[in-house]
């Protein structure tokens, strides 16, 4: 199999984005995101994270002890980032189910317990001219990271999105306008 440097990406910059629940989602990899979506401002150098899980069953046979096949009992999809801008948007995903109430330039946030709050979620990676594109059609917030105030760092809001499966099993699209993704290793 050929080797080929440059098939090699980097996620040098990108976005994340978040819009309600029955948005128009982009088809592809480059074209704009609809009004509807939101982005969701700076994210932490550590970039975003996604994480594929699934626990499986051992079957076993009686001859001997041997497993004989693994089940898969269940699976998630998640995506895991950081953002370093305080906004409404990341204070209304950090604090599920609260809004920014904002009347004559005051704004109050009534921190309520968490309610489901499922959207659409994306992220844009870029490499250059090499663009991914990934889309959660039915995504939310099940996970958040400390709060810190501190004089020497940011006010961060880790957030970690599931991603949850669709009708036919499907729990995200990935587009790309990378000439590497349609390539085979014998090419």
């Amino acid at each position: 199999m050929p080797l080929s440097a440059n098939a090699v990406r980097v996620a040098i910059t990108g976005a994340a984005y978040v819009a309600p629940l029955n948005s128009v989602k982009p088809a592809d990899a480059t074209s704009p995101w609809p009004s509807t979506a939101t982005d969701i401002g700076w994210i932490s150098d550590d970039g975003i994270t996604e994480s594929n899980s699934a626990d499986t069953t051992e079957i076993k046979g009686w001859q001997g002890g041997q497993t004989v096949r693994k089940v898969i009992s269940s699976s998630e999809v998640s995506y895991k980032f950081t953002a370093i801008e305080t906004s409404r948007t990341v204070l209304e995903l950090y604090h599920k189910g609260s809004k920014v109430v904002t009347t004559n330039g005051k704004s109050v946030l009534a921190v309520k317990a968490p309610g489901p709050d499922r959207r659409v979620f994306g992220f844009d990676v870029i490499d250059g001219d090499s663009h991914i594109r990934i889309v959660v059609p039915d995504g939310e917030v099940t996970e958040t990271g400390d709060i810190t105030y501190k004089g020497d760092e940011t006010i961060s809001y880790e957030l970690t999105i599931t991603a949850y499966p669709g009708a036919d099993g499907t729990v995200a699209f990935k587009y790309s306008d990378d000439p590497a993704w349609g390539e085979s290793p014998s090419e």
